[in-house]
This record gives C-alpha cells, structure tokens and sequence, in this order.
C-alpha cells in the first residue's frame, strides 16, 4: 500500500506538469487550428536557457529570462511563421510546426552535446513525508506551481478578455472576425502563454528525480501529447484530465516494472500512447473533445 500511495502521489504530481505543457497544445489549437508539434523544442529551450544563465545571474533571475526566452521563441513562430501562412490547411501548418521543431532542437542538441546540464534548484534533491509516503520536494512545488498556473489560466479563459476573445474564435472564427475580435492578437497572445507554460514546466521535469538538462527531456512533451489528445484537442478541461491520467498511468508503470518484465524494459514510456490509442478507440474525439474536431 505504501507503494502504491508514493507511487499515485508521484503520478499525480508528474501529470500536473504533464497538463501545463497539454493545456499549451490545447489553447495553440483553439486559437490558431494549429496541432503544434513545436512544443518538446520549446520545453527543451526553457530547461537550457534556465541551466545556462543560472550561474551567471541566479537562480530566480535565470529562471524569468528562460520563461521570457520561451515565450519570445513562441512569438516569433507564430508571428513568422503561423500568422504568415493562417488560412493553410491544417495538416500543412502540423508539418511546418514539426520542420520549426526540428531545426530548434538539432541546434539545442548541438549546444548541449553529451553532457547534462545542472539547474541549482534551492530545494535540492530532499524529499517530503507523509508518513511513510516520500515525495521529492521538486515534485511538490511542480504540483503546488503547476496547480495556480492552472487554476490562474482557468479565471483568465473564462473571465479575461482574451479568454472571451479565444472562446468566440473557437466557436465561430469568422463571426467573432466580424465582431471586431482580431484573431491574430488572440493566437499570438495563446502561443506565448504556451510558451510560458512549457518554461516552468520544464524548470521542475529537470529537478529531482532528474539529474538535470539532456536532450531527452524533449521526450516529455511527446509524453504530453497524448493527454492533450486524450482529453481532446479542443478541451481545455481535458488537458488537466488527460495530463493526471496519462502521469499516474505512467508512473504506475514504472513502480511495477518489475512485475510488467514480460511487456519488456522501458515499457513505462510507451505506456502514455498505449492509453491514448486505448482511449480513442472508444472516443476517437477524446474524453471531451467534440465529435467535429478535425484531428491530424
């Protein structure tokens, strides 16, 4: 039992990161139509950019221009890129997001090159008791952060005027056109919250337990994909849903790994696209996405 509850607590705490960086699918995807495949360059962007100036400014200084780097590196994609080609068909600008994609992360690869890069989190690697139950303090404070960014993102979509703006969009783009709503602003301002939310996320997977910044922390946007699908592209509900399903699920599969040997080593990474495609084959528009989305 004692297993099981560190294990759902851990899994708990690694889908709350899971859900920020699905919610930024979702939002590019309700502003832009967008599938945004840019996302594990971006994560990746955040970690680097927070390792690499964290020895020359600190901690917390490194930590806003990392965020800020993201989020600029975001803008410019959509502004450069996504804006130019807005009318183009969707499984088009997916394949321009992967080409974006691409280029990023072979220079962040480049620049990185084989060693793992430390980011000096205050908190350490110590961890947290509940009782018997451990949880690395990193993984706390994600929970903790990654609870108010969601919550804070949730009051915005439902009572800012860009979440007003975003929801008209989705609903009927050309009549919210029609109503004034400058769908450009809108989808520029989703990219860059995005953005945002891909740099803390990233700030907290490269903490304890992981050693620090490598190239496979790309990976865990991959892993984030499919919450953003499970839940349904279109939802942003789904993304928080999606995110806590897909880390418990695969943070029961790495705890038990030893008795899933026989489904081979490593099977804890698979498991996030195995619950995806068991999941769709039921709802093929996720567990709340609507029947009309078009899907890549």
């Amino acid at each position: 039992m004692t297993q099981f509850l560190s294990l759902l607590l851990n899994g708990i705490s690694l889908g709350a990161l899971y859900a920020l960086i699905a919610l930024g699918f979702v939002i590019i995807f309700k502003s832009s139509e967008v599938v945004s495949f840019t996302h594990g360059s971006l994560l990746l962007l955040g970690a680097y950019s927070i390792a690499r100036l964290s020895d020359a400014i600190g901690f917390l200084p490194a930590v806003v221009v990392g965020i800020l780097i993201t989020a600029l590196a975001a803008f410019v994609i959509e502004r450069l890129i996504i804006n130019r080609l807005r009318g183009a068909a969707v499984i088009s600008l997916a394949i321009v997001t992967i080409g974006v994609d691409i280029i990023i992360l072979t220079e962040l690869i480049r620049r990185i090159g084989s060693d793992i890069l430390n980011v000096p989190h205050p908190w350490g690697g110590e961890s947290f008791r509940i009782g018997s139950v451990g949880l690395s303090q990193n993984r706390l404070i994600a929970f903790i952060v990654a609870a108010l960014l969601i919550a804070l993102f949730f009051v915005a979509f439902k009572y800012s005027n860009w979440g007003i703006a975003m929801r008209a969009s989705a609903e009927d783009g050309e009549t919210a056109a029609l109503m004034g709503i400058r769908q450009g602003r809108v989808s520029a301002l989703a990219w860059v919250v995005a953005g945002v939310l891909a740099a803390v996320a990233a700030l907290f997977l490269v903490g304890s337990p992981t050693p620090g910044v490598s190239p496979t922390a790309y990976a865990v946007a991959l892993r984030a994909f499919p919450a953003a699908i499970l839940g349904g592209l279109d939802s942003t509900g789904g993304a928080l849903v999606g995110g806590l399903l897909i880390g418990i699920a695969e943070a029961m599969a790495a705890g038990y790994q030893d008795q899933l040997l026989f489904l081979g080593r490593g099977f804890s990474a698979v498991v996030p696209f195995i619950v995806m495609i068991a999941v769709l084959m039921f709802r093929p528009s996720g567990l709340f996405g609507t029947k009309e989305l078009t899907r890549v």
